[in-house]
């Protein structure tokens, strides 16, 4: 398997990926305010089956990044494409932003997500910025997982991230 930037071919293998997954369990956030305190618990709810989910729409913003000359990098055998990664840049702020991490079902848990990481790590410290920041739907426990092992941090949420109005977890990790 090749880790490279995409190409303008590549595209079109990204967005044909199945970015669906399965879950056992959920992250149900509860959210307290009261007068001068707020606070948030997270708690990992296993659910009574497992649970089909789509992943939330990722709309046309790919060939527009790649155009920009975003983070697009993939995964690739040859020409075929297993998965991708997306990043933009906010330098303003110092962040890199994961918009999308797809691998194929059958190249999950192989390596490809932590390598894709890695590229789009590098990509950013090119650019000399601070902080990688991942956006997780709250359902999606596998990529919560993942994070945790990556040495990622919950450092945030929006209740109506998400272009279905899934909640999303924020989680970062220092890059310098």
């Amino acid at each position: 398997m090749h880790i490279r930037p995409a190409d303008l071919h590549d595209l079109n293998p990204c967005l044909s990926l199945d970015p669906s997954y399965e879950t056992d369990y959920v992250w149900q956030l509860d959210l307290r305010q009261e007068e001068g305190a707020i606070s948030i618990h997270l708690r990992r709810t296993r659910l009574p089956r497992t649970m089909s989910v789509a992943y939330p729409p990722r709309g046309d913003s790919l060939l527009a990044h790649w155009e920009r000359g975003e983070g697009i990098y993939v995964a690739a055998e040859g020409s075929d494409v297993r998965g991708y990664i997306e990043v933009i840049a906010q330098p303003d702020q110092g962040l890199a932003w994961v918009q999308n991490l797809i691998v194929s079902g059958s190249y999950r848990r192989r390596g490809l997500g932590t390598a894709l990481i890695a590229a789009v790590t590098q990509w950013a410290q090119m650019r000399e910025l601070e902080r990688l920041m991942i956006p997780v739907q709250s359902k999606n426990d596998p990529a919560v997982r993942f994070c945790q092992k990556l040495g990622c941090e919950f450092c945030g949420f929006n209740d109506r991230y998400f272009a279905n109005r899934d909640i999303a977890l924020f989680f970062g990790r220092n890059l310098m």
